[in-house]
């Protein structure tokens, strides 16, 4: 039987109310932190699809004689406890690795890493590694903490809003239509940095169609334009940062107008967005994964900090630097330690003294080293890495060169897939574990802007999958020895002790509400704006950068183009829950690709002719949208389908720091698919 109870919407990382309604059958809006008026997108209206949805996975799977079968909870568990222990043993704990989820709740991902941990490996990571670890690399390099700087309530105080490499009319919706668009109707002018037109671009006043891989050159010049107009904010730059004058003779060095040409836009427009920024009382930056997943990307977000830490747009109301999170828990997940290199509340596994706070609380000290990153991992499948535990993930959809990934896990000695339908990693699992989906769950995500909100249990797990936290209670107890709390209440009280950002939390605290961090023990509420007065590094100042151009990892010949991807408002990351809905139905051109009229002419493609995009990591069929919306030699196409797979066709080259892949530039090659002849 169902219930009606305060839940978050599975999808983005704005943290959407939303609860089952009985009278509708169906998932509906509720008044919460966030979507205060109980909006919805179409992800959150249809989320209830997936809970009743006939393809669920409802009974453990075992292989045997390379087929799944069904088998028991006991049946499925014996074959991980001994296989795990048996991979451990030979080849030591670093040879297993654990795909943990920012798709899932604070409480579950917080005992994965542990248990991780526990076994003696810091080989853990999760989705956030794709999308946002350069913007957390850099933002806690020069800020002290990889977040964003403001809440979404007081951003609508800005003058400016400078949004690069970020979508927001599309991939986070509610953000922009309750937040961003009041503030643009009442006179906030939008300057948007995207290779391609969308609909975040027609709200704005100023687009910079950069060319992909060429965002450095871009902040450079609008940070050299700054400098030059006397825009600095004289006081704060000497109150609150270091390295001016530094960074003011590398830019004084810039030719603007090269620079910008070099970025692929407009002088004039450049500089007209750079004084907008720069003349400003208030501006505020929102960005996104345009510009971190490059091999560059945290490169590219030390260059965008420079601006807002020239002008003095930090620690105030509209202002600062604003990531706009990927999946429903990106920002919970890292939170509570689900990365290789830190423990709960970002502090580096090579700190002893954060090792010896951990284990006061664990009664085990953690490894000292760092472990692998996602697509590390999946490099070294088959020769390190022997035995992975995927838990809600999708990687050999989501992972970049997907050819390459996929034979990764063939490789493999053992795998599990922990999720909620047979998704394309299924296909290599040992064993499968049928898990909850939002509905089914009780626990804590946090959102976009570093509040953390329960969800609430509306309907027991399908047939015999299991509550998630469940599960992995029993693989902790099998694998690891631990005795974990057995509900989420019990969870949140633990890791709230070993995440000093969350220690002034309680989860009756939160109750219908929520509570943001950094909410330090002692204190009666979360601090919204950070850096007001010293920085998260407990440092008064910030240093500036100088950050020269890195040219991207695939070079591009005379007869290819660049490769973009991105989502669009239907579908969300691998589509294994949107591409189940019946209301989000694969509408014309979400699996299209969009090239720019005057390539299409050059390569005689017809507008919705069938070409092959392909590059040599792989290829793929799909049919061409000949628009002007994208810019000359870029080519766009979404990531949420495993046919056509787009991710055959990316690079795995990684930033240097933050270990993130290059989805937003790869050389293809794009032709005419020929026809096929009929058979007589």
């Amino acid at each position: 039987m169902a219930a009606s109870s305060e839940s978050v919407c599975p999808y983005c990382g704005v943290g959407c109310g939303i609860r089952y309604d009985a009278d509708r059958g169906s998932a509906v809006g509720w008044n919460g932190p966030v979507n205060t008026r109980g909006e919805l997108c179409p992800k959150g209206a249809a989320a209830w699809d997936v809970v009743d949805h006939d393809e669920r996975l409802t009974t453990p799977l075992v292989r045997v004689n390379g087929r799944l079968v069904e088998a028991t909870w006991d049946e499925a568990f014996d074959r991980i406890e001994r296989e795990f222990s048996r991979v451990a043993a030979d080849h030591g704990p670093d040879s297993t690795f654990f795909f943990s989820s920012s798709n899932c709740t604070n409480e579950e991902n917080y005992l994965l890493q542990k248990t991780a941990r526990a076994l003696g490996t810091n080989n853990v990571d999760n989705c956030a590694r794709l999308c946002h670890a350069s913007t957390v690399a850099a933002m806690g390099d020069r800020f002290g903490a990889g977040a964003i700087t403001n809440s979404l309530s007081d951003l609508g105080e800005a003058d400016v809003f400078l949004v690069t490499g970020a979508n927001p009319a599309e991939q986070h919706p509610v953000i922009f239509r309750s937040y961003l668009l009041p503030a643009l109707k009442s006179g906030t002018t939008m300057i948007h940095v995207d290779p391609r037109e969308n609909q975040t671009t027609k709200a704005a006043d100023i687009h910079l169609p950069v060319k992909p891989g060429f965002d450095i050159p871009l902040l450079n010049a609008m940070a050299a334009v700054v400098v030059e107009e006397g825009l600095v904010d004289e006081a704060f730059v000497a109150e609150r940062t270091t390295g001016f004058e530094t960074l003011r003779e590398h830019l004084s060095g810039l030719d603007i107008d090269a620079e910008a040409e070099r970025a692929g836009v407009d002088p004039d427009d450049l500089r007209a967005a750079a004084s907008a920024y720069g003349e400003a009382d208030r501006a505020a930056v929102f960005t996104g994964m345009g510009m971190s997943q490059h091999h560059c990307g945290t490169d590219n977000v030390q260059a965008l900090i420079n601006l807002p830490l020239l002008t003095g747009n930090v620690g105030k109301a509209g202002t600062g630097v604003n990531p706009l999170r990927g999946q429903n828990n990106v920002q919970g997940a890292g939170d509570v330690g689900a990365l290789p290199n830190v423990l709960p509340g970002y502090r580096p596994v090579t700190d002893d003294d954060a090792r010896a706070a951990v284990a006061d609380v664990w009664g085990f000290e953690p490894p000292n080293h760092p472990g692998l990153t996602e697509v590390e991992a999946t490099h070294r499948f088959g020769d390190e890495v022997r035995a992975a535990y995927v838990f809600g993930e999708n990687p050999t959809v989501t992972e970049p060169n997907a050819n390459r990934v996929r034979e990764a896990f063939e490789s493999l000695d053992f795998c599990v897939v922990h999720d909620v339908f047979p998704t394309e990693t299924v296909e290599f699992a040992d064993v499968v574990l049928p898990g909850s989906v939002w509905a089914e769950k009780s626990g804590t995500v946090t959102n976009t802007d570093r509040q953390v909100i329960r969800m609430n249990r509306n309907v027991a797990p399908p047939g015999d999958a299991r509550a998630d936290l469940d599960i992995l209670r029993e693989f902790a107890a099998r694998v690891a020895g631990l005795d974990a709390p057995a509900t989420p209440e019990g969870v949140f009280d633990e890791l709230r002790r070993v995440t000093p950002i969350y220690a002034g939390m309680s989860y009756d605290g939160i109750g219908t509400g929520s509570q943001r961090w950094p909410f330090p023990e002692g204190a009666t509420e979360g601090t919204a704006i950070l850096h007001a007065d010293a920085f998260e590094s407990g440092l008064k100042t910030a240093p500036f950068r100088v950050v020269e151009h890195v040219d991207p990892a695939d070079p591009v010949a005379d007869d290819e183009l660049v490769l973009v991807t991105g989502r669009v408002l239907q579908q969300f990351n691998s589509g294994a829950l949107t591409r189940r809905s019946g209301v989000l139905m694969r509408m014309r051109g979400e699996d299209s690709l969009q090239i720019h009229p005057d390539d299409a002419a050059a390569r005689g493609i017809d507008d919705g002719a069938t070409v092959r995009v392909e590059n040599d990591r792989g290829e793929v069929a799909v049919a061409a949208e000949v628009t002007p919306a994208v810019r000359r030699g870029t080519v766009f196409a979404t990531f949420h389908y495993a046919d056509p797979l787009v991710n055959r066709l990316t690079g795995d080259a990684l930033d240097p720091t933050a270990k993130i892949p290059e989805y937003k530039h790869s050389a293809v090659r794009v032709t005419v698919e020929p026809e096929v002849a009929a058979d007589d």
